[in-house]
């Protein structure tokens, strides 16, 4: 099991908690800020997923002219877990 806490960017939100298993299946994401409502339907929806198919579906999406978005910055946060434990590995 992997933990992360990562500080998102350019966000609402303040920080994204994420636990991956052995599988880099999502077990568990937590927002800390940001639109409450929007934070904790992306966590539901990405809980359960493996990693790569979340950084695929919400990378890059924008909120407003921010140029990133919440689901963006899970999907950065996601990357750079991963690319982490491939360091380590």
């Amino acid at each position: 099991m992997k933990t992360y806490s990562y500080k998102p960017k350019g966000v609402c939100a303040r920080k994204i908690d994420i636990r991956l298993n052995s599988n880099n299946i999502i077990e568990k994401v937590r927002f800390t800020g940001g639109c409450a409502g929007n934070t904790a339907g992306v966590a539901r929806l990405a809980e359960g997923s493996h990693a790569e198919e979340i950084i695929k579906a919400l990378e890059g999406t924008p909120c407003g002219m921010r140029g990133t978005s919440c689901p963006d910055q899970l999907a950065q946060a996601l990357k750079e877990m991963l690319a982490a434990g491939e360091k380590s590995a």
